[in-house]
């Protein structure tokens, strides 16, 4: 069980600002922007190289939701997206995640 699934079920306290039935959206703990948010799929997905067909449907509702967030945030024309690979891409959660970055 990763931390991001122990955040999801409320096992570890964490700044939620969104929820919807397949993901939560969290501050990151150590932010490298004025906003540094993570999208997370409650399915438990260690990396993109890890995802099947199936999940195409979850990858892109991350990214509506991305999309979502930033509009109601007011940073919808300057933010960022990004997924790391691998630790030694600087993935320290096996458990996909999108940042979203944005220094407004």
């Amino acid at each position: 069980m990763t931390l991001f699934t122990k955040i999801i079920n409320r096992e570890i306290p964490s700044e939620i600002v969104y929820e919807q039935d397949n993901i939560v959206v969290i501050k990151d703990i150590y932010p490298k922007a004025k906003t540094h948010l993570l999208i997370i799929p409650k399915k438990e997905i260690p990396t993109i190289n890890d995802l099947h067909d199936n999940d195409r449907e979850l990858l892109a509702e991350m990214f509506f939701v991305a999309k979502k967030i930033a509009k109601d945030l007011w940073i919808d024309e300057w933010y960022k997206l990004q997924f790391n690979v691998w630790e030694k891409w600087w993935q320290e959660i096996m458990h996909i995640h999108l940042h979203l970055l944005s220094n407004l």
